[in-house]
Formats: C-alpha cells, sequence, structure tokens
C-alpha cells in the first residue's frame, strides 16, 4: 500500500481489531429491510455486529503527546505507529491524539457563545472514552468563574455499557468533577429515554458521531425518473443479499428527500431547462443513487423536539478518499484481513466484519437542523418573516481551532502541526438558537 494512503488511512482512524470477525448472514431477517435497518444491523447488532465483534473500540492514551519535542511529519508519524501498536484498540479519535487542547478548543467556542447568567448544562452524544468531557470540565475549571464551574451539568449520552464505565473512570481521575458529570446509557435517537421537554439553555456535542449514523439509500432509472426506496433481502440461497426497490412510503425517506431538493424545487428553472433535461435522460440515461442521512435526521428531530433551545457542536469528515461505493455521499466500507486493509466494492458485503463509514454533506446537514428547528417549515408556508431559528456556520477544522483553540500545542519543532494541516477533510458545524422570532 502506497505511503500516501497508509498516512489516509491513519488520519481516517479506521483501524479495525487484529482478530478477524465472524462473517454472518444473521443480520438480514427473512424479511426485506430497509438499507438504514441493515446498516444499523451490521454495525450494531449485539452478536453478529462489528462493533459487537471487535475486542476494543476506542483507545485511550495513557500521556498527551508531546509535539513541541517531535522533529516533524516524519516524527510524528513514526511515533503514531508506535503507539497504534503497542495498543490493542480500534482507533484513536482526534480529541484523544490531541489531548487536552483539542477539548480545550470546543470548551473555549462555548465560554464564547453561552450565556453565563444561567447554569451551564452541557450534553455529549456517544463520550467514547470520556476524554472531551474531562477536557472541557478541566478548562472551564480553570478558566471560568467559580460559580460557572460548580453549578454545571455534564451529561453523556451513551449507548455503550462499556464505554459508559471507561468514561466515568476518566471524568474520575478528578474528583471535583464527579459531582458535574454523569452517564446516561442509552440511545440518544430514542425520544422516550429523554423525557420531559427541557425548556433551559443547553450545549449538544457529537464529535465523530454523524459519520456511523444509519443511512438509507434511494434509486432512480435515469436523470428525471421518481426516486425510490432501496430495500435489502435473502436471495433463494439465503446466503448472499440483493437489493428490492420499491416507491417512497417511508416517511423519514420522504421526508430527508424533500430536505434534500428543496433548493432544487424552489428555483426558478425554466421550462425549456425542464424539457432539456428530460430528453437528455430518455438519449444518456444514467441510473441515480444517493445516500440520505436519516439517521442524523432522526437524531435532530428528537433533539430539537426535546432540547429546543440547544446549541450545537459537531466534527465529522467531510469527504472519504478511494470510495468505492456507488451513489451520492457513499460509504466507506473497510475491513482488515491479515494485517492489511481491504474496501469492500458493495455495502451488501459488510455482515458484521467491516466498518461502514459515511462522509458528511454539511450543506445537508445545516438543511435538516434548520428543518428540524421548524425554520423551513416556516418558510414553505410563505412565512419567513417571522425571522430564522438558527445561526449556523461551518468550519474547516484548521480554522475552528486557530480561532478557538492553542494551535502552538500541536505544533512540531520545524512548524508542522498534524491538527491544522492533516485535517484537510474535516469540519466542524456549530448551530445557535436566535432569540429574533415575533
Amino acid at each position: 500500500m502506497k505511503k500516501l494512503e497508509m498516512l489516509a488511512r491513519t488520519l481516517l482512524f479506521l483501524h479495525t481489531s487484529k482478530g478477524k470477525a465472524l462473517f454472518s448472514t444473521h443480520i438480514v431477517p427473512d424479511k426485506p429491510i430497509l438499507v438504514r435497518d441493515f446498516i444499523h444491523s451490521a454495525l450494531y447488532h449485539p452478536t453478529h455486529g462489528y462493533f459487537s465483534q471487535r475486542p476494543a473500540s476506542v483507545g485511550v492514551l495513557h500521556k498527551t503527546i508531546s509535539f513541541n519535542n517531535l522533529q516533524g511529519r516524519k516524527a510524528y508519524m513514526k511515533y503514531l505507529d508506535n503507539i497504534y501498536k503497542q495498543n490493542d484498540i480500534a482507533w484513536f479519535t482526534p480529541v484523544e491524539l490531541f489531548k487536552p487542547w483539542y477539548a480545550h478548543g470546543i470548551a473555549e467556542s462555548i465560554m464564547r457563545t453561552a450565556n453565563l447568567s444561567v447554569p451551564l448544562k452541557i450534553y455529549e452524544i456517544g463520550g467514547g472514552s470520556g476524554t472531551c468531557a474531562k477536557g472541557i470540565l478541566d478548562y472551564i475549571m480553570l478558566n471560568a468563574p467559580t460559580r460557572v464551574y460548580n453549578n454545571m451539568t455534564y451529561i453523556s449520552v451513551e449507548i455503550s455499557p462499556s464505554l459508559a464505565e471507561i468514561q466515568r473512570q476518566t471524568v474520575g481521575e478528578v474528583r471535583t468533577h464527579l459531582s458535574k458529570f454523569r452517564v446516561e446509557c442509552r440511545d440518544a435517537a430514542d425520544r422516550s429515554g429523554w423525557g420531559d421537554v427541557d425548556q433551559q439553555p443547553c450545549w449538544v456535542i457529537m464529535l465523530e458521531v454523524l459519520d456511523n449514523l444509519p443511512h438509507d439509500l434511494i434509486y432512480s432509472e435515469n436523470q428525471v425518473s421518481p426516486w425510490m426506496e432501496v430495500w435489502v433481502g435473502k436471495k433463494h440461497d439465503r446466503e448472499t443479499h440483493s437489493e428490492l426497490f420499491k416507491p417512497l412510503q417511508d416517511s423519514l425517506i420522504t421526508r430527508c428527500v424533500e430536505i434534500m431538493d428543496w433548493e432544487k424545487d424552489h428555483s426558478n428553472q425554466s421550462g425549456s431547462v425542464s424539457m432539456a433535461r428530460s430528453i437528455w435522460s430518455k438519449v444518456f440515461p444514467k441510473p441515480r443513487r444517493c445516500w440520505l442521512p436519516t439517521g442524523c435526521l432522526r437524531l435532530l428531530e428528537v433533539l430539537h423536539g426535546v432540547l429546543p433551545k440547544m446549541s450545537l457542536i459537531a466534527s465529522d469528515f467531510s469527504y472519504l478518499p478511494d470510495v468505492r461505493i456507488p451513489g451520492e455521499r457513499a460509504p466507506l466500507v473497510s475491513t482488515k484481513k491479515d494485517g492489511s486493509s481491504l474496501d469492500y466494492g458493495s455495502y451488501l458485503d459488510a455482515k458484521g466484519d467491516a466498518d461502514i463509514f459515511f462522509p458528511t454533506d454539511f450543506w445537508l446537514l445545516e438543511r435538516i437542523d434548520h428543518y428540524c428547528s421548524g425554520q423551513l417549515k416556516m418558510h414553505k408556508d410563505n412565512s419567513s418573516k417571522q425571522g430564522k431559528k438558527r445561526r449556523t456556520i461551518t468550519l474547516d477544522t484548521s480554522s475552528f481551532m486557530e480561532e478557538f483553540g492553542l494551535p502552538t500545542k500541536t505544533r512540531t519543532k520545524d512548524g508542522y502541526n498534524p491538527l491544522l494541516d492533516d485535517f484537510k477533510n474535516t469540519k466542524f458545524y456549530l448551530s445557535v438558537p436566535t432569540h429574533n422570532i415575533k
């Protein structure tokens, strides 16, 4: 494998476990299921799912990397290679590799924006090893007024019981943090786990959460044919899977398509352009496949419903290299066999032995965020004079960290900075509520 590809794989943290996962055909029941249910089962099935079969999923560095003592890129990559060999884990997240500076940057962005006259409340979805929580609590303890730290609450919503316990141990390294921190072991996308609507301002943090959320797939025969839902079913041999196409009927898929096509449906496209497209599609028909972040839509619908005054910080990969799966916003489906990475050409090949990893379309994420807050509904009723409900911005990771972080802390001797230089395909999304609704 080429050095450049190895670097890209390292930076994407797509390191799978050393052991071989059992290849399973049990993730699909006898009746066809939607693609999002196939992906959820392939990743999260308690017995046959990819994450269930890995001995470890999130690595914890025992000490902070001293970037200032490293000569440059070559020394950093060698150091990174060594710590992966020394730790029998799946990957190190950015917040772990760049601790505590990554979490400190997020904490600073909250401090600059939050209304500190009310108790600070932070939710983290999928808190991993607890490194982000500890870093944020450390920063606020040292840099905020004492009353802010004393009165704050930090809640981790974690679906994994083992990770929940690791988070308690990590945060508990500072005893005073324990009275502010708690873990709720549940699925954040399940509305029933949230209880009553909370009208108080709060923050929600999601780091590398969107990439593994279930997605749906839609298909069209050509450029103008209507979209159809894609379902997955077993073939007659019961050992392989195939796709089935049905007219759009699932409400979650339908809502996602409406959000995706909003600009196209409301643009002033002339009749002649539409006719030209129709003729072109008949002469040069081209099938279309499009991946929909329906898992993200479901999660944001729940969050906006129960936390209407939340501010959101999300970070993830904006694109992925070497994707072989067809379709817009297609995932990387990767496993490791005999010590080498192997990418599949079809998501149907992932049956518990491979990670399914999606890029985040940050433009679409913004549209979904506005839709779930009610802003797009207002526009649909031609009542946009009521004002915007959200103020949003998308920043490259380097821009975010230069604004809120301490870039000098992750800089090597020759000026190379892996946090700023190697994460060109990652972004931060910030969304806060406005108060100009009349």
